[in-house]
């Protein structure tokens, strides 16, 4: 179509509403792209005028510098510029960094800046050092080692059924010689990691979906070292029910097993197991902590953002929705996060439903059971969501939570918490004041508890580690080792042979008398111990203890 001359001869800058009109009408084009032409001339025109006062700023200044300055100013002492230098330097280097909008640390960001760099969040993953469990000593292990066997009624084609329940302690001969820093399992998991102080990672038990780390889905009943992370200083690590992150002191996560749900974090799902290590797909501030669910994590970094990735199905992951969509009109699937992705709302809620964003916080732990996810952030407050049944969040109902909700039982004056736990249907809290907590249920048959119980048996303990088992409760208190759990257990209450197999109500490990025990890890059916043997009364101890071979 020929267009006419008024709209050819249309000055784009017209003076007036009717000159705009006038040309629109001329032409064959309508009044809106009219104006948008008009509004991105008048926009190029300002940043182009915007550009040349600032080239005339610069040049001003630089006449009037000395010399030598301005030479410095251009150059750099290295025939570059200032400019490319910094780009350069920005562009080589590797930053663990974030996503759009994130900012590191406000240390590291002031580091970056007096050094130059142009990248704040690069310098700041450079900078950060993630530091893992303080006390060291000798691994103990208690509980089911029939790995594939464990939370199954028989053990699936293709598995091993050997092994045997332990229900004392005993010592673990592959590692006796090993200090270890930290024991790792989950209240989903039949396999189990643990870390020297040097940073090495030995892994064992089930690996049918390669959680293990060792590049193959053959099950280790004796404990390996990992060596593909044997270059890396693994500080934490978390299991799920068939995968596994580690963590290393530069805050980057290394993820392992199946990644069906996108659990791994890599950017993608798939049935095949992944059985190597895979750097998590994430940019951000370093990372502090990470934990694992039945199917999907969680990771937190060093400013208190909390990100989830993996399986949404009961709202898990917090980020107002279950994921589910209708692939068609019978079946359906789950929009699985395969990369971690922020929580960004927290709330507050009353009995009515009315809703309070909280834009205060910082988290400090997170705890995953098997479809639900407990935090606790730096001013004490407990938040849960997630799947609700059994009153695991702790709501008073049953209701699930598709994003964080603040658990009000401890919210107020001398109420707040200082560490949490999860089994797979229950939840567990520590209060300020010495006080356990538990909420769901962690028996087979009975009420649950719809809110937050104190554990009176435990009442004046000052505990210094908590674990929880798919069932069953583990603590290290005072000078004592504390156990419950209903019936079936695997061994892991460690009351030894012959002695009950199953409790109701905590009872003293009495085969760990005189052993100080600084932390436990939890399995689905087995308890890993971090023994003190500081001196030759606690190693003489320890050495008393039976001796398991597997």
């Amino acid at each position: 179509m020929v267009k006419s001359s008024a709209y050819r001869t249309m000055s784009p800058l017209c003076s007036s509403r009717q000159e705009v009109r006038q040309c629109a009408c001329a032409g064959s084009r309508p009044a809106a792209a009219v104006l948008s032409f008009i509004v991105l001339n008048a926009l190029r025109d300002f940043v182009d005028g915007r550009r040349r006062s600032g080239e005339e700023r610069r040049g001003t200044e630089r006449e009037r510098m000395p010399p030598k300055k301005r030479r410095d100013a251009d150059d750099d002492g290295d025939g570059r510029s200032g400019d490319k230098r910094r780009r350069k330097s920005v562009s080589s280097s590797s930053p663990e960094g974030s996503d759009a909008g994130e900012e590191p640390s406000t240390v590291a960001a002031t580091a970056a800046v007096s050094s130059g760099s142009d990248d704040p969040v690069a310098a700041a993953s450079s900078l950060a050092v993630i530091e893992g469990d303080k006390e060291s000593g000798e691994l103990l292990i208690a509980g089911g080692t029939n790995w594939d066997l464990t939370g199954r009624k028989q053990v699936p084609k293709g598995g091993k059924n050997n092994g045997r329940n332990l229900w004392s302690p005993h010592r673990l001969s592959t590692l006796k010689d090993v200090v270890v820093r930290s024991v790792i399992s989950g209240p989903m998991s039949c396999h189990s990691a643990v870390i020297t102080v040097e940073g090495k990672v030995y892994s064992w038990g089930r690996n049918d979906t390669g959680q293990l780390g060792h590049g193959d889905t053959v099950r280790r009943d004796i404990p390996t070292l990992i060596d593909s992370l044997t270059d890396f200083n693994i500080v934490k690590a978390a299991c799920g029910k068939g995968h596994t992150l580690f963590l290393t002191d530069r805050g980057v996560i290394y993820s392992v097993g199946c990644n069906a749900s996108g659990q791994l974090g890599i950017g993608n799902q798939s049935p095949i197991p992944v059985t190597s290590p895979s750097k998590l797909l994430y940019k951000g501030p370093p990372i502090k902590l990470a934990t694992c669910g039945a199917d999907f994590s969680a990771i937190v970094d060093v400013r208190g953002n909390l990100y989830t990735f993996g399986n949404p199905e009961y709202g898990q992951l917090g980020h107002n929705s279950d994921g589910k969509y209708f692939v068609s009109n019978s079946k359906l699937a789950f929009d699985c996060k395969v990369r971690p992705q922020r929580v960004m709302v927290f709330i507050d809620k009353t009995k009515e439903g009315q809703v309070t964003p909280i834009l205060d916080v910082e988290v400090e732990e997170v705890a995953c059971g098997q479809n639900h996810m407990v935090a606790l952030d730096t001013k004490g407050r407990v938040f849960t969501w997630g799947f609700g049944g059994y009153g695991r969040l702790g709501h008073s109902d049953t209701k699930d939570e598709l994003v964080p909700r603040l658990l009000k039982f401890f919210d107020g004056p001398n109420r707040g918490v200082r560490k949490i736990a999860a089994g797979s249907t229950f939840t567990m809290a520590i209060s300020k004041l010495e006080a356990l907590y538990l909420w769901g249920q962690n028996k087979n048959a009975g009420e649950a508890a719809m809110y937050p119980k104190p554990v009176h048996d435990l009442s004046g303990w000052k505990i210094r580690s908590l674990g929880c088992c798919h069932k069953s409760v583990v603590v290290a208190a005072d000078n004592s080792v504390v156990s419950w759990g209903s019936h079936p257990t695997y061994g892991e209450l460690g009351y030894g042979d012959g002695k009950a197999k199953s409790s109701t109500v905590p009872q003293e490990v009495k085969p760990l008398d005189g052993i100080y025990v600084s932390a436990v890890g939890c399995g689905w059916g087995h308890v890993l111990y971090i023994a003190r043997n500081s001196s030759d009364e606690d190693k003489a101890k320890i050495e008393a203890l039976p001796e398991y071979q597997p």
